[in-house]
């Protein structure tokens, strides 16, 4: 496993919780420091977690003991904490989207390249058993050649439990760039990249009511697209179809299902790291569901860290940029194509990452390989 992977997080919001309980068991990587705009914040952390160190943002982007920089700030500030890290020669890995835009995108993927470094980005939840068995489950014929997919995330609206949703109704938002990453980047894992797209979109509400917290009952204005529906059109000619809305209940379809010509599978949610793949296969009576068989056993947030921290010099990490870049266009795309009419070519591609076969990668890996070397 070689070294770990010095860490130094930026932002020390709600999310960090679940990065911490994962580094905490995750041999490849050592917390040594954290940074956020709410002093406090960053203090209370480093008083929970052993070795780290609260400071400034400044002083950790100049630490000489952080290799990589976790960018858990808002989704407007990605691109500019991710160009100030690489400035300063460090690798970045954040949470999604990679930018705001694929304009700025662009801008973090030109530079980490011009200085040699890495850039990882969320969603790694397709490295879990769940994406991944049914990944290996398309690779070992099951389904024949796909034909196509549906991915559907229905809820009616954050604000029922979020007490200061505001952003996800302003530019940036909304269903598709809120969710969205989780369902592009599992179908691409699954189906290869995407080649071109079309969409519709539309919005019932002008404005939202917040259902809880010391802002409760008060209104947020809508400013995005708060349902949206795409074609995407992948090179190996499968289509997908995207059902993204905040302003409908509830669904009863899965969360992915991916049709073949020998079969269909039912995907787990994308937003999850594990959960049943089932398949129907032709002439069958009934659906089955398939053993685990590929992915991150037990994984969660932070392990895309860990899988870049054993990814050789110079290769794509799984949960990588290029990916990132592309799932950012798609679904900029979609919503380009239902604001014009008009199908839309996507520019940028990405290589299909390789299939994660089953590992323990936490502390029983760490184990196991100690017995070894006993």
């Amino acid at each position: 496993m070689g070294k770990p992977l010095k860490v130094g997080i930026i932002g020390c919001g709600a999310i960090i919780a679940q990065y911490l309980a994962n580094f905490r068991k995750l041999g490849q990587i050592d917390l040594v420091a954290v940074a956020d705009l709410d002093p406090a914040r960053a203090q209370a952390v480093a008083d929970d977690y052993d070795g780290v160190r609260a400071i400034s943002v400044e002083e950790l982007l100049a630490a000489d003991d952080v290799e990589l920089v976790l960018n858990l700030t808002i989704p407007a500030a990605h691109a500019d904490v991710a160009l100030k890290a690489i400035a300063a020669g460090k690798s970045v890995y954040g949470e999604k989207p990679l930018a705001a835009t694929t304009a700025e995108a662009r801008q973090v993927l030109d530079a980490a390249r011009e200085a040699g470094v890495a850039v990882g980005c969320a969603p790694d939840t397709v490295l879990g058993t769940g994406i991944q068995t049914a990944r290996k489950a398309i690779d070992d014929g099951l389904i024949g050649a796909p034909v196509s997919a549906s991915a559907t995330m229905v809820t009616p609206g954050h604000e029922r439990w979020h007490p200061n949703p505001d952003f996800y109704y302003q530019p940036g938002g909304g269903p598709l760039l809120d969710m969205g990453p989780y369902y592009v980047t599992a179908l691409v894992t699954l189906l290869g990249p995407v080649v071109s797209v079309i969409g519709a979109a539309s919005h019932t509400r002008n404005e939202r009511t917040i259902g809880s917290g010391p802002r409760q009952g008060e209104k947020v204005p809508v400013n995005i697209d708060s349902h949206v529906t795409g074609v995407l059109v992948h090179a190996s000619g499968a289509l997908s179809t995207l059902f993204m809305s905040f302003d409908a209940v509830k669904s009863k379809s899965p969360n992915i299902e991916i049709h073949g010509e020998r079969g269909s599978l039912v995907v787990p949610d994308p937003n999850h790291f594990d959960g049943d793949v089932q398949l129907f296969s032709l002439g069958a009576e009934d659906w089955e569901t398939l053993p685990v068989s590929a992915g991150y056993v037990d994984s969660g947030r932070g392990f895309g860290i860990a899988d870049l921290a054993s990814t050789p010099a110079g290769t794509e990490p799984r949960a990588g940029g290029a990916m990132a870049y592309h799932a950012l266009e798609v679904m900029e795309s979609v919503l380009e194509s239902a604001h014009s009419g008009a199908a839309v070519a996507i520019r940028s591609t990405v290589e299909r990452p390789a299939g994660v076969e089953l590992a323990v990668l936490a502390e029983e890996l760490d184990r196991l390989q100690t017995q070894e070397a006993v």
